[in-house]
């Protein structure tokens, strides 16, 4: 099972990914307390492992503002948070080319069985649901919600080293994590170790 560690926004975090070696980190680009401007994120990008892929997590953007960033190599994948749909999905993949990961806010297995079938993203993003807000609560939803679907999906929502266990007996393709490898607000190289570490044992 991958991982991916979200919310990157200081040259410490990039030190911390680099020793222990996510799949993917994320840069947010959208309104929130981990947003990172375009010119620090380029800058993150340059100090960060090769082996490890970019995620950009946008909610509610133009075309034009994602395809800019991609021009200039910051990201490899799109995390779309917002209202986006099918016609946008397909007008931002003709014009980009990079895989699209649209987060689906679960309140229902009906839910995310429509988007399974009836997006063409390259893969889903399963989130806790909070009524009036694009981004995480930090909570945990019930796995027991996911259906079996086609697409390889992200499974986030108040992931942490002790819940991780029960995210590992899920099918999901990678464990998206943020708020629950930090402290104070700001991630913490011993929790991205041991959160890591976890996966990693299969604990």
């Amino acid at each position: 099972m991958k991982i991916k560690i979200c919310g990157l926004s200081r040259p410490e975090d990039i030190e911390a990914v680099n020793l222990y070696k996510p799949d993917f980190i994320g840069f947010v680009f959208a309104e929130s307390k981990r947003k990172v401007e375009i010119s620090k994120a380029e800058m993150l990008k340059r100090l960060l492992s090769k082996d490890i892929k970019t995620v950009g997590v946008f909610v509610n953007s133009s075309v034009s503002e994602i395809n800019n960033i991609c021009e200039r190599n910051i990201i490899d994948l799109i995390q779309l948070h917002g209202d986006e749909d099918e016609e946008y999905i397909k007008q931002l993949k003709a014009q980009v080319g990079l895989p699209v990961i649209k987060a689906v806010r679960v309140k229902s297995r009906d839910e995310i069985i429509s988007a399974d079938n009836n997006s063409s993203c390259d893969y889903l993003l399963l989130d806790t649901y909070a009524k009036g807000t694009f981004g995480g609560t930090g909570k945990a939803f019930d796995y027991r919600m996911i259906p079996k679907i086609h697409k390889p999906f992200f499974l986030a929502g108040g992931l942490d080293v002790q819940n991780v266990a029960e995210a590992l007996k899920t099918d999901a393709f990678c464990l998206d994590v943020s708020s629950g490898v930090e402290d104070g607000r700001v991630k913490s190289k011993e929790k991205i170790r041991n959160f890591i570490e976890r996966i990693r044992n299969n604990e």
